[in-house]
This record gives structure tokens, C-alpha cells and sequence, in this order.
């Protein structure tokens, strides 16, 4: 069954949340398996919003709101910036002050979308089941060029 792309994207987001709870709950040898889960989570849905998403909601939002758009993509950066980092040395001294702010960053993006971006794009003229399956399809490529083939069902 297939879910128009807001829900799916809620989802993504619920389930990175939930990750990001049982990191914090996790033994120190398990936080980094869940920190790399995360990561990779957060690695697709960013792939699929910036290829399907954010484009589809540019052209539907007035000038006024693309400006969200934009903003979010800036934040994707930075946080395609911290996954990195955190991704290159799970071991070092700031592995858990990043994965921290890692998840604030997550936290005030996932507002955004959804208490800015995502009502506006819902009063658009879009069809969002149609999205939805774009998204999908978007996510299989996003996990087979990110090479995850493991855990990241819903990023």
C-alpha cells in the first residue's frame, strides 16, 4: 500500500526519532551500530527530499514560501556535514557531543517541515499519492548508490 509522500516523510522522521531514543538508551558498543543507522536513515531521506521533495514543492509553493525550500537544503548541507564527521571516526572524543547536536539539528529541521513546509505543500495543487511513489522509487536508488543495504527501510 502505497502512502502519499508527507505521510511517508513523517515517517522517515518518527522512525529516525525513535532511533535517536534508543541510541541514547544503548550501551556505548551499541550507540555507534544505532549512530550508523541513523546516519543512514538520515542519508536517504535527505537524498529523496532534495531529488523529489523539495522540487516538487518549489514549483508548487509561491515565491514567498520557496524560501523554506531553500533553507531546508541549506540545513541539509550541514547536516550531510555532522554525518560525515560522525561517520568518519565513531571512536573520537566528540562522537557523542556530535551525535547530540546531530539530533538538535534533526529536531528543529523536522519542525520545520513540518509545521511550515509540509501544510503548504499539502493546500497545493499536488498530487501527493503520485509523490509518494516517486518518493519510493527515489529511495530504493538513493539505498542502492549510498550502497545500504541493510536496516534503512524508512529513512
Amino acid at each position: 500500500m502505497s502512502k502519499n509522500a508527507i505521510q511517508m516523510l513523517k515517517d522517515d522522521h518518527d522512525k529516525v526519532d525513535e532511533l535517536f531514543k534508543k541510541c541514547e538508551k544503548a550501551e556505548p558498543n551499541k550507540q555507534k551500530q544505532i549512530a550508523q543507522q541513523i546516519c543512514d536513515e538520515l542519508k536517504v531521506h535527505s537524498a529523496i527530499e532534495e531529488e523529489v521533495f523539495y522540487p516538487a514543492a518549489d514549483k508548487a509553493l509561491g515565491s514567498k514560501e520557496r524560501s523554506l525550500v531553500d533553507e531546508a537544503l541549506v540545513e541539509h548541507a550541514s547536516l550531510a556535514n555532522l554525518i560525515a564527521n560522525i561517520e568518519d571516526d565513531m571512536s573520537a572524543k566528540l562522537f557523542t557531543a556530535r551525535l547530540t547536536v546531530l539530533k538538535e539539528y534533526v529536531q528543529h529541521h523536522v519542525k520545520e517541515e513540518e509545521n511550515e513546509i509540509m501544510p503548504k505543500v499539502a493546500k497545493a495543487d499536488l498530487d501527493l499519492e503520485a509523490l509518494g511513489k516517486e518518493l519510493q522509487t527515489a529511495r530504493t536508488k538513493a539505498k542502492s548508490d549510498l550502497g545500504i543495504t541493510h536496516h534503512a527501510s524508512a529513512a
